[in-house]
């Protein structure tokens, strides 16, 4: 019995070789290169040896380029920078800062809280993100933060004790090209378009009762109450 199995269908996305460079180099004080391009035939092996030609080096070097831009691209500001955004990390793993003053925003929730969807005020944030994770806080001010301004606990179900976002079933795409104002655009939607649905573990991020809380705010154009808010005991810079 064959008891071989096809497994190529689990390793993801597959490169196949359709050329390769071999650099000849001669010995001695004064080193001369000579490059040689090979082509590849259906089974992976190279054919057809000869000199790389000025028209196939052009084509490496733009090859390289575009994806040294691509990497590059990513967090680039669109025109000014946004006087909302406090620090950015433009790198491949990078990360911004920013915050968002005083807004209504609609906000959802599951049916298992007893909270009806709709729109409600809430408190200025501070925003931490790279492209797979969010951290949220609270602010009690609108006013620009500083290194030293406290944080508070961000005041929403789904969001732990040490700020991190649980996102649950959302689906989070950033493009590596993304411009700073498209990132930050994309996870605030991200956040408010998901669906609060519980407490993470024992954390309570309100003083009270966070259930009635959104139950009073829902449906109103009551600010949010800056006294509802616990400190966290940390500030900006511990973040950077």
């Amino acid at each position: 019995m064959d008891d071989t199995k096809d497994i190529t269908r689990d390793f993801g996305v597959l490169y196949h070789p359709v050329s390769a460079l071999v650099v000849y180099q001669t010995k001695g004080m004064d080193k001369e290169t000579y490059v040689e391009h090979f082509d590849m035939d259906r089974n992976g092996n190279p054919v057809n040896a000869h000199t790389l030609t000025v028209r196939e080096a052009n084509h490496l070097v733009k090859a390289l380029q575009a994806k040294a831009e691509k990497g590059q691209a990513f967090l680039k500001s669109k025109g000014i920078l946004p006087a909302t955004i406090l620090h950015i990390d433009p790198s491949e793993k990078g990360s911004v800062l920013w915050y968002t003053k005083a807004q209504s925003r609609p906000l959802y929730f599951t049916q298992s809280l007893g909270i009806t969807n709709g729109k409600a005020s809430v408190p200025p944030m501070l925003w931490h993100a790279t492209k797979n994770s969010l951290s949220v806080y609270a602010l009690a001010t609108g006013r620009r933060p500083t290194e030293s301004t406290p944080l508070y606990h961000a005041p929403f179900f789904n969001v732990y004790k040490n700020g991190n976002v649980c996102m649950g079933t959302v689906t989070i795409d950033i493009k590596n090209v993304a411009s700073v104002q498209d990132f930050t655009r994309a996870w605030e939607t991200y956040f408010f378009k998901s669906y609060f649905s519980h407490l993470m573990g024992n954390h309570n991020p309100v003083k009270g009762n966070c259930v009635s809380l959104w139950k009073k705010l829902i449906g109103t154009n009551e600010p949010f109450p800056k006294g509802m808010l616990k400190k966290n005991n940390r500030t900006l810079k511990n973040l950077l």
